[in-house]
């Protein structure tokens, strides 16, 4: 009785799954109709823009851009400061071993931390780059 409860959920929810993939297929092909515009992604953003929002999603100004470039910023800063961290426990360590430890340790994570986050940064723009240039 249970393997058929689960079978008829699993085809429920199969069922459902195509007709919301198809109705999203659908309702995409009527955004660009509607506004004769190519990328459908854009058209939709578009059409919910209010009056003051940024028009553009990707790009060099748009919306993704700013975002990621924020976030990434503010990772850098944090990382930045837990170094600066890092370096007063160790300084202010006295010697003790374990201290240490945990200061280096600290003085790592922030170094992979900041490596990181410039590496996502690069990475972003050049995706965010590319998909602009493409949708353009």
């Amino acid at each position: 009785m249970k393997q058929i409860a689960k079978k008829a959920g699993l085809i429920v929810t199969g069922i459902a799954t195509a007709i919301v993939l198809s109705a999203g297929s659908v309702m995409a092909l009527d955004i660009t109709n509607i506004s004769g515009n190519d990328n459908p992604a854009q058209a939709g953003a578009e059409t919910a823009k209010a009056n003051g929002m940024p028009s553009e999603l990707v790009g060099v100004d748009g919306v993704f851009n700013n975002l990621t470039n924020t976030v990434l910023y503010a990772v850098g800063i944090i990382s930045v400061i837990m170094l600066i961290y890092g370096g007063l426990r160790y300084v202010l360590s006295g010697g003790d071993a374990s201290k240490v430890t945990a200061a280096k340790n600290t003085i790592i994570y922030a170094i992979i931390g900041l490596i990181i986050a410039i590496l996502a940064y690069a990475i972003i723009n050049f995706v965010i780059g590319a998909i602009g240039s493409v949708s353009q």
